[in-house]
């Protein structure tokens, strides 16, 4: 069977800058590791000798600029002298939206912290064997990826396992890369857990012992899980390693320490990253027969004794489902006023007796009485009834996918969650495992609709009357003796029950990529909401009820991660890239509760920016310097005060859409030349994440009129040719800009003291500071700095010779400075000399048309499918060559109108995903092919517009810049008179002409 071997783009932005935000944080520290010796009890066994481990050999004082410095580039509060007054105790806190790409991330982040400072001992901490397994999963896939980056570097790596402790002994005395897995479960108890009792595997010493002498770099995977609540057993056991530092990597952190890198739902979203997400919203209606009461939640305040339940109320005659505030002894009749609740009342109220475990309300009368559970409901539909409707259009959305999909090799995926196991897989009176009530249901369903003549062709020669089964799946927990069993996340995941679980769907994930695999359909428990997922889950359902926090967040986690294709390449774009969840809930009700639980458990605060959000903007002029924490403070007072923010940091923006819509947005004076990325910071923030509505889904079809108009044939025929390039740059032109950069716009501040004075005032409010008075700072001596191979160093971030780097150095007459501030000194001059470096690429480049053979067919436009959402990204138009033009921002939306009102226009198209043009930066497409009919009404115009929101290409972003001047010059190498330019509206570009 051909498996896709997963391809890792080792240039992604948001993670190389996750990445570089741990390592910049020890910018100072010399290479290098330490040496311990221990003697074991048992000398007949074991000679002592020199263990490996790491060494912190950077002040404390750099290491609160480094951090301070890290989170105002990240546009992140500051950490206080305060948080890093323990120096045995060092957390940082990294946070990655579910699907981004964590894991690749840290372990990333491993390699590159031995390459640029030699730490080589690193323990990875999880909560629990499924995560354990996907690490490990993670480290198999992408051993060759990294050994490619890292010049072919070895890192052992191995799961901590209790009956082989002499893995423990190598690891500590390995002076290789050496990096363990371990769960909570294995270190959390101290009196019993074999990691801490004297072993002869280990030279008589407590495996523990040697942990703590090599002072391992503690990465810790959801440390909210590992942590251990409020009694944090976990954070002791974390503790008792005696960690150089710790990295705590998740999404939904409860414990924030220093902060170093956030990636949000908001950002990924915004920027692609993640599936985006549609409801298939499956609400029941007209069923109001029978009284019907789902708790949602008890309440957990004291001395509040009080549920939220779902009832049916009457309202103006008509039958409403709406959540309702009871307590024990209220009348549901009452409440209602719906005579179908008569006689029933509410009884006990019982309260949940701690984290994770649910509370209970007891409804009884006129001959009913049942305790329910948080997330359960009485007088539903029947349980199998509602399961059939759901499995029925999970598989239709599913057969659609694989309409659309399939002819470009990308495999789909499904999966149902279930919380009992004998409901998918049970057992007849002798034992023999035999189809549960949902594999009879799936089996019946798919036999029926793969006969609809819809899905005919997913069955071309295939035999209709050949057993179903094959196509779906349930992978559970075992017993030793094979049967499937339920288990809770969290309760014996460190057993082999838990571990039979994960055989095919973590440790065999490329199996289920590919087609030649007929599994497409996944039943799993629901204990696997957390610790796995599927680049190629497109449909998750849930049969059961979403009603408990975070229920939905862990759901949709499983399908968010960008798909790939049988060559293992992920792939980019909302057309690909859409994860369907069949819920029994209307949009509405999982949008709302969705929003709750990120607001609640990932601390997002959708529609509003916070003071310090600014900081990380780049200022222009192209010199790399940021707007700093300050400053951030005071352009939020600043727009604040012009109402586009309000007093809670809640983002008005309708009004900003107005002022943006009339030109009037407008910044004071020392924050010119920030407008376009202000604007697009506040807007991000305010759409936070669309969840799409399944039934608004459109197909968008090619208007056949412009499409096979001579103006659009004309249009295509100038724009359809591929090119190639070559840069042929001068490098001598390239030292002499390098350096001369460096000369005029380096400034290294040497090491320094300043200090603030402040008073202190305690009263009602707490305790205030009050003004503040700061000293002219004074020059410290650091002694003896260790210097770093500064040619090496800067020759692997720049990809120059370091004869290169040598000569910029020597001309630009700086390099005395290096010895004032070593790490300061290299991270400037390669921002600086890859500014040049870019610039130098653009200006070189060449384009060269190709062979007339070598186009974008204009028949791409029929083969390939368009998806978009009503009333969301899908808008109507006439003069397109689509039906709906789908737009991606608030500026392409308000560009399609211009275009249809103009008089001058005649046809257009948004350019499709595949028109591409290559780049040094990676492939560009642009947004816009347009033709302008002139005033005189004879000559044409045959115009390539790429859209932003602004019309100053020097508030942009360096690689977008570089890549507009590319699409520039590859649209002249064409020789068709097509004219590129970028604007920000279609007035604008008129007024060119």
């Amino acid at each position: 069977m051909k498996k896709p071997k997963l391809h890792f783009d080792s240039e992604l932005p948001h993670q190389k800058a996750a990445v570089d935000a741990v390592c910049d944080l020890f910018h100072g520290q010399e290479s290098g590791h330490s040496l311990f010796t221990v003697s074991g009890n048992n000398a007949d066994l074991f000679t002592p000798a020199a263990g490996v481990g790491n060494r912190l050999r950077i002040l404390p004082e750099q290491l609160r600029a480094n951090l301070n410095e890290v989170q105002e580039r990240n546009g992140l509060p500051l950490s206080s002298p305060a948080d890093l007054r323990d120096e045995r105790d060092l957390n940082f806190t990294v946070e990655m939206e579910t699907g981004t790409g964590k894991t690749y991330v840290y372990l990333r982040t491993v390699y590159e912290l031995n390459r640029r400072f030699g730490f080589t001992k690193f323990i990875v901490v999880v909560p629990s064997v499924a995560i354990r397994e996907g690490v490990h999963k993670s480290l198999q896939i992408t051993e060759d990826h990294f050994k490619a980056i890292y010049d072919g570097t070895p890192l052992r790596y191995f799961t901590y396992d209790s009956a082989q402790l002499g893995q423990v002994r190598n690891f500590a005395y390995s002076s290789g890369i050496e990096l363990m897995i371990v769960t909570a479960a294995a270190i959390n108890k101290q009196a019993t857990a074999k990691i801490y009792q004297r072993s002869e595997q280990t030279g008589g010493e407590a495996p523990i012992e040697l942990i703590r002498q090599v002072r391992p770099i503690l990465i810790v995977d959801e440390p909210q899980s590992v942590d251990g609540g409020p009694q944090g057993r976990g954070r002791q056991a974390l503790r008792a390693m005696d960690p150089l530092f710790s990295l705590r990597y998740s999404a939904t952190h409860v414990d924030v320490f220093n902060m170093v890198y956030k990636l949000d739902a908001v950002d990924a979203y915004q920027a692609g990253l993640v599936k985006q997400i549609e409801v298939a919203g499956g609400a029941v209606e007209h069923a109001h027969g029978r009284p019907f009461v789902r708790l949602e939640k008890v309440s957990t305040r004291k001395n509040d004794h009080t549920a939220t339940v779902v009832v049916d109320a009457m309202k103006s005659g008509h039958v409403v489902r709406e959540t309702r505030k009871v307590g024990s002894g209220d009348s549901l009749e009452e409440i209602t006023n719906n005579r179908v609740y008569e006689g029933l009342l509410v009884g006990d109220v019982t309260k949940g007796r701690g984290k994770g475990d649910p509370g209970y309300i007891q409804i009884y009368g006129g001959g009913i009485d049942e305790y329910l559970k948080e997330g359960e409901a009485y007088g539903d539909i029947p349980v199998l009834e509602r399961a059939r409707h759901l499995i029925n259009k999970t598989i239709r959305v599913h057969l659609e996918r694989e309409l659309e999909l399939r002819s470009r090799g990308i495999k789909v995926l499904s999966l149902f969650f279930i919380d009992r196991v004998d409901r998918y897989r049970a057992e007849d009176p002798d034992g023999n495992p035999v189809p549960g009530e949902y594999a009879k249901i799936f089996e019946n369903e798919y036999a029926k609709l793969r006969r609809h003549p819809q899905y005919s062709v997913l069955f071309d020669g295939a035999d209709l009357d050949a057993e179903p089964g094959a196509v779906h799946q349930g992978y559970f927990a075992r017993d030793a003796k094979g049967k499937p069993k339920d288990i809770k996340e969290g309760a014996a995941q460190d057993g082999a029950d838990a571990e039979r679980a994960y055989d095919l769907i973590m440790r065999e994930k490329e199996r289920l990529l590919s087609l030649e695999e007929p599994v497409k359909f996944i039943f799993s428990h629901s204990a696997l909401r957390e610790g796995w997922d599927n680049p190629n889950v497109f449909q998750i359902c849930s049969l059961r009820e979403m009603g408990t926090e975070r229920q939905r967040r862990q759901t949709i986690g499983r399908g968010l991660r960008l798909a790939v294709n049988q060559e293992g390449q992920r792939l980019h774009g909302f057309d690909v890239n859409t994860l369907t969840v069949v819920a029994t809930e209307s949009l509405e009700q999982f949008a709302a509760s969705l929003q709750t639980e990120y607001e609640q458990d990932a601390k997002v605060s959708f529609g509003r920016i916070e003071p310090h959000q600014f900081s990380g903007l780049l200022l222009p002029g192209g010199h790399g310097n940021r707007l700093g924490s300050e400053s951030s403070q005071r352009l939020f007072a600043a727009l604040q005060e012009s109402g586009y923010i309000q007093g809670n940091g809640k983002i008005d923006a309708q009004r900003l859409q107005q002022a943006l819509a009339e030109n009037a947005f407008t910044l004071p004076e020392e924050f010119s030349g920030l407008e376009a990325a202000v604007a697009e910071q506040l807007q991000q923030r305010a759409k936070g994440v669309t969840i799409n509505d399944r039934d608004e889904r459109r197909t968008v079809k090619v208007r056949k009129q412009v499409f096979e108009s001579p103006q659009f044939r004309e249009l295509w025929d100038r724009i359809k040719h591929k090119t190639t390039y070559r840069v042929d740059f001068d490098p001598e032109k390239l030292i002499a800009n390098a350096a001369k950069a460096l000369k005029e716009e380096l400034r290294i501040q040497p090491a320094r003291m300043l200090w603030t004075t402040t008073t202190l005032a305690i009263n009602e409010r707490g305790v205030e500071t009050g003004a503040r008075s700061t000293s002219a700072p004074q020059l410290i001596d650091q002694g003896e700095v260790p210097l770093p191979d500064i040619l090496s160093e800067l020759a692997e971030q720049t990809r120059l010779t370091r004869r290169t780097i040598h000569r910029i150095l020597s001309e630009s007459g700086r390099f005395k400075e290096f010895h004032r501030n070593p790490q300061e000194f290299m991270a400037l001059a390669a921002e600086k000399i890859m500014e040049e470096r870019r610039a130098a690429l653009v200006d070189g480049i060449k384009y060269v048309k190709l062979g007339e053979d070598d186009v974008y067919a204009q028949e791409l436009f029929l083969t390939e499918e368009l998806h978009g959402y009503l009333h969301r990204n899908l808008t109507p138009a006439a003069k397109s060559v689509y039906e709906e033009v789908r737009y991606d921002s608030e500026v392409e939306r308000k560009f399609v109108e211009e275009l249809e009102s103009a008089d001058d226009v005649e046809v257009y198209a948004k350019l499709p995903a595949w028109f591409k043009v290559p780049t040094p930066f990676g492939s560009y497409n642009p947004d816009w092919a347009i033709v302008r009919r002139l005033p005189d009404g004879e000559r044409r115009l045959y115009l390539v517009i790429e859209t932003k929101g602004t019309q100053q290409e020097g508030s942009l972003r360096p690689e977008e810049r570089g890549k507009i001047k590319c699409g520039r010059r590859h649209f002249a190498a064409l020789g068709t008179d097509v004219t590129f330019e970028q604007a920000d509206a279609w007035r604008h570009v008129t007024s060119l002409f």
